[in-house]
Order: structure tokens, then C-alpha cells, then sequence
């Protein structure tokens, strides 16, 4: 058989000395992805998106969504209290988001989950520190600083996406990648903990520990996300797309893929919204897709069941997952 003739424009880059693999690639690169900050922002971006999808299914299966809204707060005041004391911010999100988590794990029954009260006094204590760190930061009273800058506040509470560097964006994404690995390999074992923690503490399951190594996952998660959404709007990137999981299968396997899987889609558009729109900020754009993705969701949700087809909402104990020899996805 004759092999198939090159394309004109393959002819072309192979005369002039054209690498073919940069010829598939110049039509993105001379685009949208030709600006750095929107592949940062993408690299970054797909990743926590991913990593708060996969985790965000747990949340709302072990109902601890009020956790994650305790974090959102724990990770503004995290990150002002680093840079007031003149480091980089990150070590903040990380250090304050996985001590807290581990803390709200210790107030809760079998890290499992905290008391609402404990949870809400220790967010709003939280978020008032913030401000505390806020002041002494702006007002170069500490490290030994005479410069101010009124803007960080806003970047942390509302995120910066479309300003993160390659640096930034790289650890995002390795960090991103590592809560997605760790959450897949502790998926089977964590789903029988959700489901029925007393018959996988029967059969050997480490429940307590597991719970405590998916609140570290939290904390990681919540700290990457702040820098994508801020702080204030990562709840959304963490229960919107999970929550929609839920209610479209009952499938545990199906759902927490689907899960990651509409987190880093409602993450593209978001982005491609604040790329596309002047004016519209990117974590905004993030949050609203999300929600409208999770009022979909929720709009097919109540047709199927009116339809005699669909299923519930799940949650934990809620009768509506299968037991872990029925976890086939």
C-alpha cells in the first residue's frame, strides 16, 4: 500500500526546518496559552481543581462540609500571620490548614467529625486573628517592616490565579497531584470507614488513623485552593462539584471520579470566562460555574426521581452507597 502523502503544511515545515511537534502546537501557543499567566494558571488551576474534587466527594460523604468552611477561614489568617511575620505565605496556608484540620479531628469523635459549636467558635476565633495579622502586616508593626501592602488581604481572601509565577504554579500542581495520588490509594479503605466505621473497625480498618490522614488531605487541598479562589470562595471548588457527584450516581467509584472530573471542567470555564471577559475575576467566574454546575445537578436529580428512576442524595449512613464488597464503582 502506498503510503499517504504529507499535508502541504508539513511539506513547508520540514523544508524550512520546522520541528513538527512545535507545528501541532503554534496554533495554542500563538493563542490564548501564548500569555505565561494563563498556563500557570491552568497548570495550577487543574490540578487543585482535581485534588478539591476527589477530596470534596469524602467531605460530603462523611458530611464534614462545615470543616472545610472552618478552613477556609483558618487559611486567611494562616497566610497573614506568614507574611506579618515576614514569611512566604504558603508556609502559613500549609502549617495553619493541617494543624486545624488535625484539631477539628481531635474534637470530633474518631477524627471523624467536630461538634458544629466547636467548629463554629474556633472559625470565627480564627477569622478574627486574621484581621489581628492583618493590621500588624499593613502597618509594618512587625518584622521589623516600614512598607504596607493593603492588597494582600484582598489576594488571599478572594485568590490571585492569573497572578501566580511558575514557581508557585508548579509546586501547586506537584502538590495537587500528590493529594490526588494519596486520595486514590486510600479511596477503598476510607469508603468503608464513611460508610460503616464500626464493621471496618470490626474487620481491622484503622478508622481513626484514616480520618486523621484524609483531614491532613483537607488541610493541603484547602491551602492550594486559597491561592486559585481565595479563601473565602474555596468552600465552593470543594462541595460544588462533589456535591453534584452525589446527586447524579450513587456509584462511589463513578462519583468521586465524576467529582474531580466536573472540579477541573467548572475550573477551565472559570478561567476561560476571566481570559475571555475584561473585568470579570477569575475566582468569581471559578465559584459560579460551580454552582450553576451543582443546580444542574441538583434540576436532574429531581426529574429522574420524579421520573421513578433516580436516586437520593447520599450521604454517610444514609443506606444509599454499597457496602465495601459491593464498592465496584
Amino acid at each position: 500500500m502506498t503510503p499517504p502523502l504529507p499535508s502541504p503544511a508539513v511539506l513547508l515545515a520540514t523544508a524550512a526546518g520546522h520541528p513538527l511537534h512545535r507545528l501541532a502546537l503554534d496554533p495554542l501557543t500563538a493563542g490564548p496559552l501564548a500569555h505565561p499567566y494563563l498556563r500557570y494558571a491552568l497548570l495550577a488551576g487543574t490540578a487543585i481543581a482535581a485534588a478539591a474534587g476527589l477530596v470534596g466527594y469524602f467531605l460530603v460523604l462523611r458530611a464534614q462540609v462545615f470543616t472545610g468552611d472552618a478552613l477556609s477561614h483558618t487559611a486567611f489568617t494562616g497566610a497573614l500571620a506568614a507574611l506579618a511575620l515576614g514569611y512566604d505565605l504558603r508556609m502559613g496556608l500549609y502549617a495553619g490548614c493541617v494543624a486545624v484540620a488535625l484539631l477539628l479531628g481531635a474534637l470530633g469523635r474518631g477524627a471523624r467529625t467536630a461538634d458544629d459549636v466547636a467548629i463554629g467558635g474556633l472559625f470565627s476565633w480564627a477569622l478574627g486573628l486574621g484581621v489581628f495579622f492583618l493590621t500588624l502586616y499593613t502597618s509594618g508593626h512587625a518584622a521589623g517592616r516600614s512598607g504596607t501592602d493593603g492588597g494582600a488581604g484582598t489576594s488571599v481572601l478572594f485568590g490571585s490565579v492569573f497572578g501566580l509565577s511558575a514557581g508557585q504554579a508548579y509546586t501547586a500542581a506537584a502538590v495537587g497531584a500528590g493529594v490526588c495520588a494519596a486520595t486514590a490509594v486510600l479511596a477503598r479503605p476510607l469508603l468503608f470507614a464513611s460508610v460503616d466505621p464500626e464493621v471496618a473497625a470490626a474487620r481491622g480498618v484503622p478508622v481513626r488513623l484514616l480520618g486523621y490522614g484524609f483531614l491532613v488531605l483537607v488541610g493541603l487541598c484547602a491551602a492550594e485552593a486559597t491561592q486559585a479562589v481565595g479563601s473565602l470562595l474555596l468552600l465552593g471548588l470543594l462541595a460544588a462539584p462533589a456535591g453534584a457527584a452525589h446527586r447524579l450516581t450513587a456509584r462511589p467509584y463513578r462519583a468521586l471520579a465524576l467529582a474531580g472530573a466536573l472540579g477541573v471542567a467548572e475550573l477551565w470555564t472559570g478561567l476561560a470566562l476571566g481570559y475571555a471577559v475584561p473585568g470579570l475575576p477569575p475566582s468569581f467566574a471559578i465559584t459560579a460555574t460551580a454552582t450553576a454546575g451543582y443546580a444542574a445537578a441538583y434540576g436532574v436529580a429531581a426529574v429522574r426521581r420524579r421520573g421513578g428512576e433516580g436516586r437520593g442524595p447520599r450521604t454517610a449512613g444514609s443506606g444509599g452507597l454499597r457496602g465495601p464488597g459491593g464498592l465496584g464503582g
